[in-house]
């Protein structure tokens, strides 16, 4: 088989197990190919023991329950910080050497981004996950039995209307109706996931956030700007490699961190570990946030 078509085989399988559903022209034009070599590429996942299923719409998917699927999983799946440090890897080659360039065409043209979600689940989660991507599928309400929630100390069942997931299938995007909100709930929180016979009734309402370098996720932005030594530069990059995007080093072996959080507690969690290698720049309000924070346990060490 000729590289360009083990390319498109490749492509083809990422485009037909993710959560974006496609036609065959879809695909063809995704691919930069014909709708019948499509189908031929469909044949050839059929002879190779791989079921496809044709949904409404003319819309083709790869099933889970294929005899591979697992190993192919397994093998083409990475979370947005595993891909980062491929990345930095295959940067890191000299630009004399061959492969460098062979490797990053071959990743770029497999996954078309940069982000190569989806570690895998096992257990209990992957049965609630494959119900969630179910749901998405339908566009039908689940209820989210027994849902063990940390800030309200309390477990409930909650009926939401799933339509995303981190990459790594940790949590999963839902718009809850009762509280009017788009909420992340923990996968290994759910007791178990039940289909809704009701279809989504606020799709207009659906909106993901976005996971900051700290994998703190939300809606809000706050920038924050942070002076590093080596010590703290060394132990951000090795404990949250996405960070790396964000500094610059600048003179005298100091790194400035210029980012965008979702909130300050992953940052706050970093920062007060490290107060004497770190100090905050032009950031007003996270400089008050760990104010308040040391404050709050000074005075409870003094009421001892």
């Amino acid at each position: 088989m000729d590289q360009p078509k083990l390319e498109r085989l490749l492509r083809l399988m990422k485009l037909m197990t993710g959560n974006v559903n496609y036609t065959v022209n879809d695909l063809a034009e995704r691919l930069d190919t014909s709708y019948r070599s499509i189908y031929r590429y469909i044949e050839t996942f059929k002879d190779a023991g791989f079921v496809v299923h044709k949904l409404d719409g003319g819309i083709y998917k790869l099933g889970k329950e294929s005899r591979y699927f697992k190993d192919i999983s397994q093998l083409v799946h990475f979370t947005d910080e595993e891909a980062h440090i491929v990345n930095q890897l295959i940067e890191g080659l000299d630009d004399t050497n061959s492969l460098k360039q062979n490797l990053r065409k071959k990743l770029s043209s497999v996954y078309n981004c940069t982000s190569m979600a989806s570690s895998i689940v096992h257990g209990k989660n992957a049965s609630n996950v494959n119900r969630l991507l179910e749901a998405m599928e339908e566009q039908r309400q689940v209820v989210l039995v027994d849902y063990a929630s940390s800030h309200a100390g309390v477990t409930r069942s909650r009926v939401v209307e799933p339509f995303g997931f981190t990459t790594n299938y940790v949590q999963a995007w839902c718009y809850e109706p009762e509280s009017g909100m788009n909420k992340l709930f923990k996968i290994a929180r759910i007791g178990s996931v039940e289909l809704l016979p009701e279809q989504w009734q606020h799709t207009d309402k659906h909106q993901e956030g976005y996971i900051d370098i700290f994998r703190m996720t939300g809606f809000a932005s706050h920038r924050v700007r942070l002076k590093l030594g080596m010590l703290a530069h060394n132990l951000l990059v090795e404990e949250y490699p996405l960070a790396e995007r964000d500094i610059t080093p600048i003179d005298n072996g100091y790194w400035m961190l210029d980012t965008q959080v979702c909130n300050y507690v992953g940052v706050g969690r970093f920062v007060l570990g490290l107060l004497d290698d770190i100090e905050i720049v032009d950031s007003p309000e996270f400089d008050e946030y760990i104010t308040e924070l040391l404050k709050k346990y000074i005075d409870q060490r003094t009421n001892i």
